[in-house]
């Protein structure tokens, strides 16, 4: 009995559903076609391409950039930039590296300075671990050489690389941190 009622039921809204759609879809339609119709797209006209005009090369009183002479001339050029390059580098190479070289500069702190022996020791802090740093020390990834040691600060030479691949030489500063964790 209930599966009579509620078969009942679904045919019932089905033919309800059937009866509604006709009249508004066909509305619906011709409202449509009738916007089509009367609607029309605005196309702006793409602009006509340019003309390429080739200028003619003249040679004149000007040298040949493929000249043999031009192309040693910036070979050697490039030659000694390249050695003195190699000798900025290579005894940095040569070198046995020291544990705090393995940290960038920017994970090492400064976190205090003292004077033992009458030798400035700078206090410097790497994953929770003090290490004292002397003149002479390398540290950071950059072949950072530690240079002068003041009470404030830390002054280092690094030799890194510039956008055309020089080795170059330049100075940084690693300033003392002060703040709550220090203060411990």
């Amino acid at each position: 009995m209930k599966q009579r009622a509620s078969v009942l039921f679904l045919m019932l809204g089905l033919v309800a559903l059937s009866g509604c759609t006709s009249d508004d879809e066909t509305e619906l339609r011709t409202w449509m076609a009738e916007l089509r119709t009367t609607i029309k797209p605005k196309i702006a006209p793409i602009d006509e391409p340019k003309q390429f005009v080739p200028a003619a090369y003249v040679a004149g009183n000007t040298e040949d950039p493929f000249a043999a002479l031009r192309l040693t001339q910036a070979l050697k050029r490039d030659s000694n930039n390249s050695s003195a390059n190699t000798a900025l580098i290579s005894p940095e190479l040569a070198r046995r590296k020291e544990p705090l070289e393995a940290y960038p500069l920017d994970a090492i702190k400064m976190v205090g300075s003292m004077n033992k022996n009458g030798v400035p020791i700078a206090l410097v802090k790497v994953d929770k671990l003090l290490y004292q740093v002397r003149v002479g020390n390398h540290l950071g990834q950059n072949y950072g050489l530690v240079t002068k040691i003041s009470e404030t600060n830390l002054q280092l030479r690094e030799i890194a690389q510039d956008s055309t691949g020089d080795w170059i030489e330049r100075p940084t500063t690693l300033d003392l941190q002060e703040g709550p964790e220090v203060r411990k």
